[in-house]
């Protein structure tokens, strides 16, 4: 299969400052710089790889946080077929505006939308929400789970392989794409058979 026949997209949301463009560095650049500047607007990212067995190319925006600039963030869901809702485990506000995101994502994007929940900066020391915590907000919202660290790269591949697995597990959300490009995709049984209940939280 043709690495650019199927292009998948993704957004990143929430709070300022809680780790989205660190996070889209280190996965499509494998690169930390830890004084990013604010995103302006939305950021775009293009990032090939195989997940799978399938070729696909991943559309990545990045949205930017600040209050001033959500008038700019309904457009951006349209056709998004991923979500990354991004929190900080240090700062606790960034938990409790997962429901105003939430919310968002609910009035703009399909119903069928792969949803994943990340806690970012996991390594440092002076975490204010629990593992736990995130995980059982995941669950009461369907949503997959995983924390990461931009910083050490844990989890961050793994998050984004896990998200695309599910959406190409996902009936109806990449049709038209593979019209568009002339592409089949077959899921493989062994991967109907795996249990993915390793770092994250798969809700079927």
């Amino acid at each position: 299969m043709d690495a650019a026949g199927l292009t998948l997209k993704l957004l990143l949301v929430g709070d300022s400052a809680v780790g989205k463009s660190s996070l889209l560095l280190r996965f499509t650049d494998g690169a930390f710089e830890p004084c990013l500047k604010p995103t302006i607007g939305v950021d775009f990212k293009v990032k090939k790889m195989v997940v799978d067995g399938h070729a696909v190319q991943l559309a990545i925006w990045d949205t930017a946080g600040q209050e001033r600039f959500r008038t700019l963030t309904p457009s951006y869901y349209r056709g998004a077929q991923g979500v990354v809702l991004v929190y900080d485990v240090t700062r606790k506000d960034t938990f409790a505006g997962l429901e105003s995101w939430l919310n968002e994502l609910e009035m703009y994007t399909k119903s069928n939308t792969v949803k994943m929940l990340v806690g970012n900066k996991t390594d440092k020391p002076d975490r204010e929400v629990e593992r736990r915590e995130g995980l059982q907000f995941a669950r009461k919202r369907s949503l997959l789970f995983i924390e990461t660290s931009a910083k050490t790269q844990d989890g961050v591949q793994h998050a984004f392989e896990e998200l695309v697995i599910k959406m190409l597990q996902t009936p109806g959300l990449w049709d038209k794409s593979t019209e568009k490009w002339g592409v089949q995709l077959m899921e493989s049984s062994a991967q109907q058979d795996k249990s993915l209940c390793g770092a994250y939280c798969p809700l079927s």
